[in-house]
């Protein structure tokens, strides 16, 4: 592990479809590229999709039998691709 790298959960790759909600942003459908215990990690691409670090957003997976739960996420991490989102463990 980087010196500079926080993680402490473990990423395992994952392409999923998931439905990112934002309450001044908006709606949005995303891919993911990783997901872990702690949170998920959304593709961008050229969406106009920018949430400042810190906003919560609700995240619920797509394209499933039955409807997903929705999950309470907050923005921690940006890079050139997209955001990495952590579970929000105050919203219980």
């Amino acid at each position: 592990m980087a010196v500079d790298d926080r993680r402490i959960h473990c990423r395992t790759a994952m392409s999923a479809k998931v439905k990112v909600t934002h309450e001044s942003l908006g709606e949005f459908t995303f891919s993911t590229r990783d997901i872990s215990d702690g949170g998920v990690f959304i593709v961008v691409d050229d969406e106009p999709f920018a949430p400042q670090m810190g906003d919560k957003v609700d995240v619920q997976v797509q394209g499933l039998p039955v409807p997903a739960p929705v999950l309470k996420m907050m923005v921690v991490r940006k890079t050139v691709d997209g955001y990495g989102l952590q579970f929000d463990e105050s919203a219980d």
